[in-house]
């Protein structure tokens, strides 16, 4: 498989996609090719909106976008090259990848070979589950059992700050929660600007800045460990 999970769509005060857009073309390559975009984390913003800002983003390059929506998404799907996934709220995604029965079709072509691309949410779901994503569950899918294409859990826009006078858990104390009711299962925190790539059967965390790793301790409680930039993390294939 290959895939190519991004923690956000915007790194600091750069523009959409912006930081992205090179990455994308060294994962696939710069020649022409059909890309179906899935946006169905968007909740305010129309999916043909989010759609023609992805094409905005990419215009200087040769890929043809197409967005997937609801009266046609298992045809543009069954013909793309690439799939790409966009950001939004991860249980809205999940919720009509379900619903407009599209999640097998995806989880088959990928498995086949065909490329993925997502970020925030869309990165969110090349897990096992949605359980770590720092999304409202407004909505409920059938299941949050997500694509596994990474037999694992991913936290996008990972950062663990304590703010003064605040009581609640930090993000920290929210993803060992997870890592307790589910020993065996590790995290991936991805700060912004930073991604994990699945290709030729290795995986690398790729970025400007280190990421994190929650897994369950020998005994008892939680470990968690810095992921080093360009780190190979293939053993938690």
């Amino acid at each position: 498989m290959k895939v190519l999970a991004m923690s956000s769509s915007r790194v600091g005060n750069s523009g959409f996609l912006e930081q992205a857009v090179p990455l994308v073309q060294e994962f696939i390559g710069r020649d022409q090719c059909t890309i179906a975009f899935v946006p169905f984390a968007s909740v305010q913003r129309d999916y043909e909106e989010y759609g023609n800002m992805v094409q905005t983003a990419f215009a200087n390059t040769a890929y043809i976008i197409n967005t997937v929506l609801p009266h046609n998404a298992a045809s543009v799907i069954t013909n793309a090259d690439v799939i790409m996934v966009g950001g939004g709220n991860t249980f809205k995604l999940l919720h009509d990848i379900y619903a407009y029965t599209i999640y097998t079709s995806i989880q088959n072509k990928v498995a086949g070979g065909t490329p993925y691309i997502g970020w925030s949410a869309g990165a969110n779901i090349t897990g096992r589950s949605i359980s770590t994503t720092n999304d409202m569950p407004i909505i409920q899918p059938a299941s949050f059992t997500a694509f596994n294409f990474l037999p694992f859990q991913l936290n996008p826009h990972y950062i663990n700050q304590t703010l003064e006078n605040h009581n609640g858990e930090t993000r920290d104390q929210r993803l060992e929660e997870f890592v307790t009711l589910n020993p065996g299962i590790p995290i991936v925190g991805l700060p912004e600007g930073t991604a994990l790539q699945l290709q030729n059967g290795t995986l690398h965390f790729i970025g400007d800045k280190a990421g994190v790793l929650f897994e369950s301790a020998a005994t008892k409680g939680t470990n968690k460990r810095e992921i080093a930039i360009s780190e190979d993390v293939s053993f938690l294939l």
